[in-house]
Formats: C-alpha cells, structure tokens, sequence
C-alpha cells in the first residue's frame, strides 16, 4: 500500500460515480440522446467495469438512463425520469433548474399537505399529536436563535409526523419527497436569515387543529403554510 493514498472503497466509488452522473445529467450539461459506454465511465471516473455498471444501474431505475444493445446508454427526456426520486430532486435543486423545481415541489405540496392534514385531524393517535406540538415548540425556539439546520430538523419533523398521521401508506410514502423540499430551500439560500414568525403560528395552528379533530382548520392552515413558504421562496430567489 502507497503511504499517503487512500483508496476509496467500492460503495464510496459507486456514490461518487452516481453522484457525478446523476447531477450531470438532471442539470442538462448531459443532454437528452447523449450516448455513454461503460468504458468511458470508468476511464474518467477511475474506477472499475462493475463499479460503473452498478451506478448506471441505479441511474436507469430513476428513468435517467436506458440501456439497450447496439444502442448504448442513452440520456433520457426529463419526462422519463422518476421526478419522486428523492435523489432525482436533490441533483435539481443543486443546478440552475432549482427556482423551476421548487415551483414544482411546492405545487405538488398543495395538493397533498392540506389533504393530509386533514385526515391528520380524523386519526392522528395521542402520541402524533405530541411529536407536532413538540416540533412546532422547536421551531419557535429554533426559529428565534436563528439556528436554521435545527430549524430544519424540526420543521421536518413535523412534515413527515403530519404525513404519517393522515393513516393513508401513499401520502405517508411522500415524507422523502417534502424533506427534500424542505432541506434544498434552507441549503440553497431561499431561506430567510429569521424565519418567519406567522409561518410558525400557522404550523401550530395546524397541529392544535389536528389534536382538535378540526379537519377543515387543519386543511385551511396547511393550505396557508405552503401559500407562505411559495411566496417567501419568490422574495429571496429575486434578492
């Protein structure tokens, strides 16, 4: 072994090589009909024919990639891709397509929380009810100091707690998909430095609604928080 080189692991070289394509191609700098081989994967990653085969893999569950004979490994139209993929929306959020996808995000949100929230209100158990309340006290804690990564951990928690109350396994199976929401709009900057005071009131307003049974309050405040997280987004991108 060569003092002073470290050699990264398989699974440390399959996330790289996945990284790197996945990013590339979500981005667009690799367009849609660009043609890849395993060989030239592994010469400009530096890593082996498996290796390579296994992160092209993973890439065309996500719809990215097809792989076809005498074809190749061809790039595939955005309208192929798994755009759920937690991992799909991350590489968006990290490229110039981010205000775009946030704007997505936010509309599939609307369409989801608010019906979530309200069947919250029909069968979150005891124990929900208490994760909400707590996580709304951590925001506003968290909120005042200013401290936005724990900001963020509190208000996903609440997120996913408020999803998984609403009894239903799809909108449940939905919580990867608003954490991502959630952590690329503090880790891209389209947070602002204080959040804001009446997006916290709203969220405990939801979560007195669904300890309540109040399905309609619960749906209305759900419906707010999102309104005002769209709107706080469109400030700080055009800042």
């Amino acid at each position: 072994m060569l003092v002073g080189v470290t050699i990264s692991p398989p699974l440390g070289q399959h996330a790289s090589v996945l990284s790197a394509l996945g990013a590339r191609i979500a981005s667009g700098a690799a367009k849609p009909g660009q043609v890849l081989t395993l060989e030239a994967v592994g010469s400009e990653f530096g890593v082996s024919r498996s290796v390579a085969r296994e992160a092209i893999r993973v890439l065309e569950s996500m719809g990215l990639v097809a792989s076809r004979r005498r074809v190749g490994i061809t790039i595939q139209p955005r309208q192929q891709w798994n755009v759920f993929d937690p991992r799909v929306i991350r590489w968006r959020l990290d490229s110039e397509d981010r205000a775009a996808q946030l704007v997505s995000l936010s509309e599939l949100r609307r369409g989801i929380e608010p019906v979530a929230a309200a069947l919250a209100a029909e069968r979150a158990d005891g124990e929900q009810c208490r994760v909400l309340a707590a996580a709304v006290s951590d925001m506003v804690v968290h909120g005042r100091s200013g401290d936005l990564e724990a900001y963020l951990r509190a208000d996903t928690l609440f997120h996913r707690t408020l999803l998984e109350a609403s009894g239903n396994e799809m909108l449940g199976a939905l919580d990867d998909v608003v954490e991502e929401v959630l952590s690329g709009r503090t880790h891209h900057g389209m947070m602002p430095a204080r959040p804001n005071p009446e997006a916290i009131a709203l969220h405990d307003e939801v979560a007195r609604a669904v300890r309540l049974g109040d399905a309609a309050a619960a749906e209305r405040a759900m419906r707010a928080i999102i309104d005002e997280a769209a709107a706080a987004m469109r400030i700080e991108h055009q800042r």
